[in-house]
């Protein structure tokens, strides 16, 4: 089963990243203000990012990569994935 990274662009234009097995649930809790304390708070606006790992253990460490990334690093790796993608 694959696990999944994201990029949340949250409605006050931060950024909120985390992992999952199942990305429409999780997005779905976030929506609906379950998934996590940071996104009860700012609330996400759309997802912006995902990658996909075979393991948990990579996606974990793919996580922690992303969360010591700068905002110009997350903005990089975002719209280098997704060019056409609206700059947050």
């Amino acid at each position: 089963m694959p696990f999944y990274v994201y990029i949340l662009l949250c409605e006050d234009g931060s950024f909120y990243t985390g992992y999952t097995k199942n990305i429409d649930m999780r997005i779905e809790l976030h929506a609906r203000g379950k998934g996590a304390r940071y996104t009860r708070m700012h609330r996400p606006e759309r997802i912006a990012y995902v990658e996909v790992f075979d393991s948990r253990a990579e996606a974990m460490r793919r996580e922690r990569e992303i969360k010591k990334m700068t905002r110009q690093q997350k903005l990089d790796l975002i719209n280098s994935r997704n060019p056409d993608a609206q700059r947050a």
